[in-house]
């Protein structure tokens, strides 16, 4: 007679995460891109971007893991591979770095760090909204054009999960994570 476990996702709140993050029998791992976590990040915790995880790249451990993200949405679905990967159960901090930071508990901060890439395309896009905004108000109408590009990048990359802004600031000096 064989007994199959039951996979088996724990959500953690803001306290039980603090109580249980510098536990010996515990490994927390950020599963945000590089960028993320070299700007701000619990103390303790390894980095492992969901992008980069799949089933044969989970690490093995016999301690518990508790894996967090900017939200919980990463999380939630980087647990998934820790299931596929043999893993029965995984806790996974509800809310993520997020409410760990309206908690106010600490956290490591590289404020020389770079700004994360999804706040890099806001202000790059929205600069390039406004300027061809006020070009075709006192220059051309033409520079609606510019406007109507970046407008119609952004849905692209809505609908596709694809940003090639994204994508050429990630190659800029000063987002390459040492």
């Amino acid at each position: 007679m064989t007994t199959t476990q039951q996979q088996q996702l724990l959500e953690l709140s803001p306290a039980e995460f603090a109580t249980q993050v510098n536990s010996p029998n515990t490994v927390v791992f950020d599963v945000r891109e590089q960028a993320e976590y070299a700007r701000e990040h619990v103390a303790g915790a390894q980095n492992i971007p969901l992008s980069r995880l799949t089933v044969d790249t989970v690490p093995q451990t016999t301690k518990n893991v508790i894996l967090y993200c900017q939200s919980g949405n990463r999380s939630r679905r980087a647990a998934e591979l820790f299931f596929a990967a043999g893993y029965y159960q995984v806790a996974h901090f509800d809310g993520g770095f997020t409410a760990w930071k309206g908690a106010n508990l600490p956290y490591n901060e590289d404020k020389k760090a770079p700004l994360p890439m999804m706040r890099q395309v806001q202000i790059v896009a929205g600069g390039l909204v406004l300027v061809g905004t006020l070009l075709s108000a006192f220059v051309s109408p033409w520079f609606l054009l510019l406007t109507g590009f970046v407008g119609s990048g952004l849905m692209f990359a809505g609908f596709t999960g694809f940003c090639g802004m994204a994508k050429i600031l990630a190659r800029l000096p000063y987002n390459r994570v040492k």
